[in-house]
C-alpha cells in the first residue's frame, strides 16, 4: 500500500502538463512583452523625430525630478532661456521623453521577471535559460544607451547604437516567444527546410537596411533629397560619403567638428535608398519561394505585403516631406519586417531539423 502524500502548489500537476503550463505563462508574459517593445520602437521613432530627445537633458529624471510637473519651474526657465517653446525643452518634449522612459523601465522589469522566471523553471521549460539572460543584458545596455543618448547631446553613433538595441531587444523577445510555442507540423518539411538560407539572407538585408534608416534618422538626412526617383534633380547628385558615414562625430557635424555638408547629408540618403532597392529584391525575391511553398505560404504573403507597406511609407516620406505619423510608421513597419523575416527563419530552422 503506498503512503498518502499531500500536493502543494503546483506539484500534483504531471511533468508534462507543468511543462505546458510553464510555457503558456512564459508566451503570454513574452507576446506582451514583444508588444511593448514594438509600441516602444515607435514611441522612441516619435520622440526623435518632434526634437524631444533633450526635453529632459537629465537621466534618469527629468532636472532631477521624477516627472516633468515637478519640474515645471526649471522647464519654464528653460523655454525662456531658449526663446520660446520651439527649442529642445518645453513642456510637452518633456513629457514625451519621460514617458519614453517610464514605458522602457516597465519593459525592463518584464524582462528581468522573464529572466527570472526562465532560470527558476529551466526545468519545466526544459529550455536553456541563456536567451532569457542575454535578453536582459541586452536591456541593461540599451538603458545605459538610452542615458547617452541624452548626455552625450544626441551623437548619432549613439542614438543609432539605440534604435538598434531596440531592435534587437524586440527581436530575442519574437524568438523566445516563438521557442514557447507547439512546434509546427508540415506535410513535408524539406521544402520548408530548403527556405533556411534565403530566410538568413532576407533577414541580413533587413538588418543592415534598418541600421541605415537609423543613420538616416539620426543625421536627419531624410530629406535631402526631396525628389523621386531622382534626387536634387539628378541621379547621382553630389556626395560625400567620407564625412557622412564618419562615425564618431558630433549631431551635424563632421570629425573635424566642421558643419556637415549637404553632400554629406545625401550621401546618407541615397545609400539608404540603394538600400531599400536590395532589400526589396532580396526580401522579394524570399517571399516569393515562400508563397509557393506548401505550409508556410501565408508568411510569404505578409512579407510580400509588409515589403509593399514599407516601400510606400518609405516613398511617402518623400512625397510629402516626412509627415509625422508616416516616419513614425516607417520604423514600426521596419520593425514588423524584421520580426517577419525572423519568424521564417525560425520556421525553416525548426524544419531543418525534422528533415
Amino acid at each position: 500500500m503506498q503512503p498518502l502524500t499531500m500536493n502543494t502548489g503546483a506539484s500534483f500537476l504531471t511533468p508534462s502538463a507543468d511543462g505546458r503550463a510553464a510555457r503558456r505563462l512564459m508566451s503570454r508574459v513574452v507576446g506582451f512583452a514583444v508588444v511593448v517593445t514594438l509600441c516602444l520602437i515607435m514611441l522612441g521613432a516619435w520622440v526623435r523625430l518632434t526634437d524631444a530627445g533633450l526635453g529632459c537633458p537629465d537621466w534618469p529624471g527629468c532636472y532631477g525630478h521624477l516627472t516633468p510637473t515637478r519640474a515645471a519651474d526649471r522647464i519654464s526657465e528653460a523655454v525662456q532661456a531658449q526663446g520660446g517653446e520651439h527649442g529642445p525643452v518645453s513642456m510637452g518634449k518633456a513629457w514625451r521623453e519621460m514617458i519614453h522612459r517610464y514605458i522602457a523601465t516597465f519593459l525592463g522589469a518584464v524582462i528581468l521577471l522573464v529572466a527570472a522566471y526562465a532560470l527558476w523553471r529551466r526545468a519545466a521549460l526544459r529550455q536553456s535559460p541563456l536567451l532569457a539572460v542575454v535578453l536582459l543584458g541586452v536591456v541593461i545596455l540599451q538603458g545605459l544607451f538610452g542615458k547617452w543618448t541624452v548626455t552625450l547631446l544626441l551623437k548619432p553613433a549613439i542614438v543609432t547604437g539605440h534604435l538598434i538595441g531596440g531592435m534587437l531587444t524586440f527581436s530575442l523577445l519574437l524568438w523566445l516567444w516563438l521557442r514557447q510555442r507547439p512546434p509546427t507540423r508540415y506535410i513535408d518539411a524539406e521544402p520548408v527546410a530548403a527556405l533556411l538560407w534565403p530566410a538568413r539572407l532576407a533577414l541580413a538585408a533587413v538588418v543592415i537596411q534598418i541600421v541605415l534608416g537609423g543613420w538616416v534618422s539620426t543625421n536627419y538626412a531624410a530629406l535631402a533629397c526631396t525628389d523621386l526617383p531622382t534626387c536634387q534633380g539628378q541621379w547621382w547628385p553630389a556626395v560625400n560619403f567620407p564625412d557622412g558615414f564618419h562615425v564618431i562625430r558630433e549631431l551635424g557635424k563632421t570629425g573635424d567638428g566642421e558643419n556637415l555638408s549637404l553632400q554629406a547629408l545625401t550621401a546618407i540618403h541615397l545609400v539608404h535608398r540603394i538600400g531599400a532597392v536590395a532589400v526589396a529584391l532580396i526580401v522579394g525575391w524570399t517571399a516569393w519561394r515562400t508563397l509557393r511553398t506548401p505550409g508556410i505560404g501565408v508568411l510569404g504573403l505578409a512579407l510580400l505585403a509588409m515589403l509593399t507597406v514599407q516601400w510606400v511609407l518609405g516613398l511617402s516620406n518623400v512625397w510629402f516631406s516626412l509627415p509625422l505619423p508616416v516616419a513614425v510608421a516607417h520604423n514600426g513597419g521596419a520593425a514588423v519586417l524584421l520580426g517577419l523575416t525572423l519568424v521564417l527563419n525560425f520556421r525553416a530552422r525548426q524544419a531543418r531539423f525534422r528533415v
